[in-house]
């Protein structure tokens, strides 16, 4: 019996294989769903959004292709899903592990550039991908050309392991990214995140490989057949989880974890970098007057009167403008010497704010908007001085005008009348910065920001 299944597949092993399989996918298929539906993070076009959408393609393409291609499902040999070359070649290869990969590359990729050289990589993720999966595409039409496939998908020992070299270089590379990285001080895990996710996923990839290997060349042992493609399923089903799982942290967000239990959310990216009284109204801080003939930006610098402006900007729909200032604003009080929250702070505000189509983009010359999305310095102190003067005088001619007769101002001048002796909180901003949704969350700091920042009993 273990003879005959060998060959035509649907032994036990195999069902098990299969159910262990679409468990793993759809594991993977609630993380990248579930904290986009509970949490409702914020959608854009970023590399951080369809790089995990590639993810899950190339992983469900992987272990679909594996399914069929060793024919664990007793499939007859003469229907339309035992076409070889389709399944074993092109979706099992170029579409499946090597763009799982190649996804994987690319955030290596961005993350040295961004970190290391300190500027945006010169090559968009989205051209990058495809030039990284180009070996698999070479190596998946020169395998058609020539068909060494027989009638059951096997291939010879002389194409076997060339295969298996083309596996290997691919953990070689994001294995190269990742010493490129070893000595930036982050502050946020990346590194050791990135050696994880390394190691198992090597560890997983040697089993995946061996398995592929033995399947393909001992094609007459038939406990070796069924034990090598029991390996080769369930190996496989465990590598794309833990490829989605482990994250590479921000700018490079690759997924959005479920793995805390205890949700918290930073009002603020400041508050997420350690930044310095970022966004709070303290106790001691006293209402200083403000003059309506005032230059307005030493009318911003009142923390009181920006946050009002604030809400009155917020009321009309455009308050991106505010939220612009007081990001770069906060950006401006991190030390010159500390590049990589420099780093973390500049990449955080054009993700939001400058790029095409970003969650509060905002209105900006075109020389303005490129000037800073080329920049060859994310350290550089003047980033975004040309942007902020352009918005400065947005906020002065559509926003402080039609403050003035505001209830905003009635209200503000209210409270600095009833509360030159006391204090009060700023009301939470809206933020895509997200406790266990964001990979700059850290447990000690939540509870560190919770009793740092919590109002006095």
């Amino acid at each position: 019996m273990v003879s005959g299944c060998a060959k035509r597949g649907g032994c036990p092993s195999d069902y098990v294989a299969v159910s262990i399989a679409v468990i793993c996918f759809f594991v993977l298929l609630s993380r990248s769903v579930l904290p986009c539906l509970i949490h409702k993070a914020p959608r854009n076009n970023s590399s951080s959004l369809w790089i995990p959408v590639i993810q899950v393609f190339s992983s469900f393409n992987l272990l679909f292709s594996t399914v069929i291609s060793i024919n664990l499902l007793q499939i007859k040999s003469k229907h339309w899903l035992q076409y070889c070359y389709l399944w074993s070649v092109w979706v099992q290869g170029p579409l499946g592990f090597g763009l799982l990969m190649s996804c994987r590359i690319t955030q290596a990729f961005q993350l040295y550039f961004i970190f290391v050289k300190k500027r945006l990589p010169p090559v968009k993720s989205y051209i990058f991908l495809p030039l990284v999966l180009l070996p698999w595409i070479f190596g998946a039409a020169f395998i058609h050309a020539k068909r060494p496939l027989d009638p059951r998908c096997h291939m010879g020992l002389e194409w076997t392991l060339p295969l298996a070299g083309l596996h290997a270089l691919y953990v070689l590379a994001l294995l190269a990214f990742t010493r490129a990285v070893r000595y930036v001080e982050f502050r946020f895990d990346e590194l050791r995140d990135l050696w994880k996710g390394i190691l198992v996923s090597a560890t997983s990839i040697a089993l995946w490989v061996t398995s592929f290997v033995l399947n393909e060349i001992h094609t007459d042992t038939s406990w070796l057949q069924v034990a090598s493609r029991f390996v080769l399923l369930v190996t496989g089903g465990i590598l794309v989880i833990v490829f989605f799982s482990i994250s590479s942290h921000q700018p490079l967000l690759s997924q959005i974890s479920l793995n805390k239990r205890k949700h918290s959310e930073f009002p603020r990216m400041g508050l997420a970098l350690g930044i310095q009284d970022s966004g709070l109204l303290f106790r001691k801080e006293e209402f200083r007057p403000v003059d309506p003939n005032e230059p307005l930006d030493k009318l911003l610098l009142n923390k009181r009167f920006r946050h009002s402006l604030m809400e009155f900007a917020d009321s009309c729909y455009a308050g991106e403008t505010l939220h612009f200032y007081e990001e770069v604003y906060e950006h401006g009080k991190i030390p010159e010497g500390d590049s990589i929250r420099r780093i973390y702070m500049a990449r955080h505000i054009m993700e939001k704010f400058i790029v095409a189509g970003a969650e509060m983009e905002v209105n900006l010359s075109h020389k303005s908007r490129q000037e800073i999305l080329t920049t060859q310095d994310l350290t550089h102190l003047d980033l975004f001085k040309n942007a902020l003067n352009e918005v400065m005088q947005l906020i002065k001619t559509n926003l402080v005008r039609d403050y003035w007769s505001s209830i905003f101002f009635i209200k503000f001048k209210e409270e600095e009348a009833m509360h030159k002796e006391g204090w009060s909180f700023s009301p939470p901003r809206m933020s895509s910065v997200q406790g266990s949704d964001d990979p700059f969350y850290q447990e000690h700091m939540s509870k560190s920001s919770t009793s740092r920042y919590s109002s006095p009993g």
